[in-house]
């Protein structure tokens, strides 16, 4: 079997990333050298270069005309000259594609005036929401236009293709169901048309069917995912084509991350959709993408979430949390907040005459501190809610960062801050308060799980985070 640890790494390492994702992200470690800490050096393939700037090349990329390329040069004599018509190959014209892509997207971020770029009324192009939202615009429509799914056939469920979709892993199920029995525009039965292969296991599943309970030995698992890498190798020519980095996978459960280890490739290469997004343990946002964590009870949005009370309902508390004590930031809370402060409600469980849901209608700010892991579905409770979320976590990679401006709808407090924490959220003036709560109404779109899937929502999300990592990888 040809696998990808004897694969051309010279190949590998031409792949680059232009900068087209530096129209969405804040800060220039966007732009070093792609590395995954933690992991195994045998493994470290530096598959991507992030630069600051075009190339001369994909600035000057030949054009396509009818399926072939038509290449220009200069002479000494300053005449433009045409080269000899080669036929483009279907990855090249895919690649072409993309290149145009990163065209149109790079204009729509110079430019000043919104309205001439974005069009239609089912978007808001805030400023103070998203880091450019023509950029962001250009490139959903972008997405909308070329961006092509392939999802693997192999595997039975419950295993593969197959997910949970009522419980605290909900997104997990219902992205892998929208993807393969959806009615959108992105699946393709052609692989040759794909832009990205999708690996449809579910990790949750997994534990459930596959996993020894207590035994905390995930080799039957990483198992799983190496064989069924294995599969897909031998059958089809696209993971070796590029050692997986067009292809990703997706998973809520808590040991998505290591599970991935299962191959080497998957975990250092690939692309990988994970809640747990945590860079203390090998996330990297360079590649990895972080997914929201949506708790949905019997399959849909609390009814008491469905509409928030008015704009200028009272929210007589200033914050409110209740949950378990389990990792390191939550007992901080509890041991300094828990039962002191009427204004700010700590509770570990909530007394059963209490509604979890009407104290969060009813605070200000909603407290979301990381437990076993990063992530917390209360985050996006917080914003069904209209509950300014606090995000109390570390090395946390939140959802969505590549676009939305998480400052502008939410509060991000040091956990070495929480002794002070009714200081410092009694510090946040009205005016700023009232600007975080009108952003959270225009953010709650790219939260919520509709079905069928609709425009700028949480499924299209994913799928947009996807398209911008394959976009700004280019293959040729």
């Amino acid at each position: 079997m040809r696998t990808c640890h004897g694969c051309s790494l010279c190949f590998l390492s031409s792949l680059c990333v232009v900068s087209v994702v530096v129209v969405f992200m804040l800060s220039g470690h966007f732009c070093e050298l792609m590395r995954s800490s933690g992991s195994n050096s045998e493994f470290s393939v530096p598959m991507v270069e992030l630069q600051t700037k075009f190339t001369r090349d994909d600035q000057n990329r030949p054009v396509l005309t009818g399926g072939f390329s038509i290449g220009f040069y200069v002479n000494q004599f300053g005449n433009r000259t045409i080269r000899k018509k080669t036929r483009l190959s279907r990855e090249q014209k895919l690649e072409q594609g993309l290149a145009r892509a990163r065209s149109s997207i790079r204009r729509a971020a110079s430019k000043l005036n919104l309205s001439a770029t974005v069009r239609g009324d089912d978007f808001d192009p805030s400023e103070f929401v998203y880091r450019n939202p023509g950029a962001f615009y250009q490139s959903y429509e972008e997405m909308e236009r070329r961006f092509k799914v392939y999802v693997y056939s192999e595997g039975d469920p419950p295993i593969t293709h197959d997910g949970p979709c009522k419980d605290i892993y909900t997104i997990e199920g219902r992205f892998i169901h929208e993807l393969e029995h959806g009615a959108g525009m992105f699946r393709t039965r052609d692989p040759h048309r794909a832009l990205v292969y999708f690996l449809p296991f579910s990790v949750t599943w997994m534990v459930k069917y596959i996993y020894k309970p207590l035994s905390y030995d995930l080799t039957l698992l990483k198992q799983f995912v190496s064989d069924y890498v294995g599969v897909v190798s031998m059958k089809y020519p696209f993971w070796n084509r590029t050692c997986g980095a067009d292809h990703f996978m997706l998973a809520c459960h808590d040991w998505g991350p290591h599970v991935a280890k299962g191959n080497p490739f998957l975990y250092n290469t690939s692309i990988r959709v994970l809640c747990n997004a945590n860079t203390s343990e090998g996330f990297n946002p360079q590649k990895d993408i972080s997914l929201p964590e949506i708790h949905l009870y019997g399959g849909n949005v609390p009814s008491k979430l469905l509409t928030p009370p008015p704009v200028d309902a009272p929210r007589p508390y200033l914050a409110f949390f209740a949950g378990g004590v389990h990792g390191p930031i939550r007992p901080i809370l509890l041991h300094h907040w828990k039962n002191r402060d009427n204004d700010l409600r700590v509770y570990e469980y909530l007394p059963k005459e209490l509604d979890y849901y009407s104290f969060m209608l009813q605070s200000k700010f909603c407290l979301c501190p990381s437990g076993h892991e990063v992530a917390s579905p209360r985050i996006v409770e917080a914003i069904y809610a209209e509950c300014v979320p606090v995000i109390l976590s570390e090395s946390y990679v939140l959802p969505f960062s590549d676009v939305l401006r998480w400052e502008a709808f939410s509060i991000q407090v040091d956990v070495s801050e929480i002794p002070r924490l009714k200081e410092v959220l009694s510090a946040v003036s009205e005016e700023r308060y009232r600007r975080l709560k009108e952003n959270l109404k225009v953010v709650r779109r790219h939260f919520v799980l509709n079905k069928p899937a609709q425009r700028f929502d949480v499924f299209h999300m994913i799928l947009h985070s996807v398209w911008l990592r394959r976009i700004n990888i280019n293959l040729e």
